[in-house]
């Protein structure tokens, strides 16, 4: 199943690809930073920072796209999406950015064109909110954190 998403290039997305798919059966596509090529962002440990990826986009009602860490960078570097998902609504027509932090021991520098994030479009479902004075019940209750198991 596909969706046509219109993307609307911004002026420091020059040179850079379209978010893409890597495998055929990728459900990510990953997305690059469009920071200028003399001017690479170094993230200290701890550090964050909102990385831009040079292009807005139209997604059609009813859908969202999820910004999501590269398995890759998180296990050989620490860095990940600080809001993972970050969710993007169809009716934002923003630059799409990604936050990332560096939760490793060294500085990571993010340069021109790295792939930086995976984007997954989903359709939405929303939901239906009533108050009510008792819950049906259910086998598990109230129980919390850990209440099912280790």
């Amino acid at each position: 199943m596909s969706v046509a998403i219109k993307i609307k290039p911004l002026p420091h997305f020059e040179g850079l690809q379209l978010p893409t798919y890597h495998s055929d059966q990728a459900a990510g596509a990953d997305l690059q930073a469009a920071v200028l090529d003399d001017e690479p962002l170094v993230l200290a440990p701890g550090q964050f920072s909102l990385v831009p990826g040079g292009f807005a986009m139209a997604l059609p009602a009813g859908y969202e796209a999820q910004i999501r860490p590269r398995s890759g960078l998180a296990f050989k570097h620490g860095i990940t999406v600080l809001n993972a998902p970050g969710t993007i609504d169809a009716d934002y027509r923003g630059e799409v950015k990604v936050l990332l932090i560096n939760h490793g021991s060294k500085p990571f520098e993010i340069t021109r064109g790295m792939r930086i994030a995976q984007m997954v479009v989903a359709p939405v479902t929303t939901a239906q909110f009533s108050l009510v004075i008792e819950l049906d019940d259910s086998d598990r209750g109230a129980g919390g954190f850990g209440s099912t198991g280790s």
